[in-house]
């Protein structure tokens, strides 16, 4: 089956009288992998927006509410859960062959929006992001709001990740070397051609800003168009008012880009 074709597709519950939710089973290197669909249930010619879930498996998991927030902004929002989660084909590999899951996700969003694609990517979702901007040149904006952008840089962070990390990966940054770095899209970056928003918590200790700066960094060296929104006082999580206000701004900033 072609990749980006949808198999099947379901209504969900929507915590949103605005906004109707389906989850949708679509194809991707051979896989069956599922996902969310968020639509306002307005008439309206409205961009999508792909949002990249963070953690792994049911850490993180995509939630209705968060996509049906973004949804209820004016866009259609499509939320992979990437393979092998709740009930889909394959293995997470944390930022490996599930890139690719991000990849053709795009082409289910496309069926259902104008055509202007934005990411927004969410922690682990990050990466997924900027290798989605790196393989696509069909993305109109990619915000990537306390992403992961190195896997190296995770692994040295995070003890609690490294025994997940040495299974999916084969080994640590020292003996599996070559797995770390075929994760990281900062060294093809230069081949994405979408403006890019980071945003992050400078309290952040679960992705610490370093991997925010890195980016920056990177996109500075290659002149790639950029803005960065970061927040002293924040963490990993904003407190609510501050994630709606942090929200609506990313959308209209979004649109800006368009």
């Amino acid at each position: 089956m072609e990749n980006g074709t949808i198999e099947s597709r379901k209504r969900y519950p929507s915590p949103n009288p605005h906004v109707s939710i389906e989850e949708i089973v679509y194809w991707s290197e051979g896989l069956k992998v599922k996902g969310l669909l968020a639509k306002p249930k307005a008439p309206g010619d409205y961009s999508g927006v792909l949002y990249l879930r963070g953690g792994i498996q049911s850490i993180g998991m995509v939630r209705p509410a968060r996509i049906a927030q973004f949804a209820s902004q004016g866009f259609v929002v499509f939320a992979p859960y990437y393979r092998g989660n709740r009930g889909g084909e394959g293995r997470d590999e944390f930022a490996g062959a599930d890139r690719w899951d991000a990849v053709y996700a795009v082409d289910v969003l496309k069926a259902h929006c104008n055509g202007k694609v934005h990411l927004l990517a969410f922690s682990r979702g990050g990466i997924m992001a900027l290798w989605t901007a790196v393989l696509r040149d069909d993305i109109t904006s990619v915000v990537t709001w306390a992403g992961v952008t190195d896997t190296v840089l995770t692994y040295k962070e995070r003890p609690d990740m490294r025994r997940m990390m040495k299974r999916i990966y084969g080994g640590t940054p020292n003996t599996a070397l070559a797995a770390y770095e075929e994760r990281n899209p900062l060294l093809r970056l230069d081949e994405a051609t979408a403006p890019m928003l980071i945003i992050h918590g400078l309290q952040d200790e679960n992705v610490s800003p370093g991997q925010a700066y890195l980016l920056e960094e990177a996109l500075k060296l290659n002149n790639q168009p950029h803005e960065t929104w970061y927040f002293p006082d924040y963490t990993h999580f904003f407190p609510p008012a501050a994630n709606r206000r942090t929200v609506r701004a990313a959308a209209e900033w979004m649109r800006r880009h368009e």
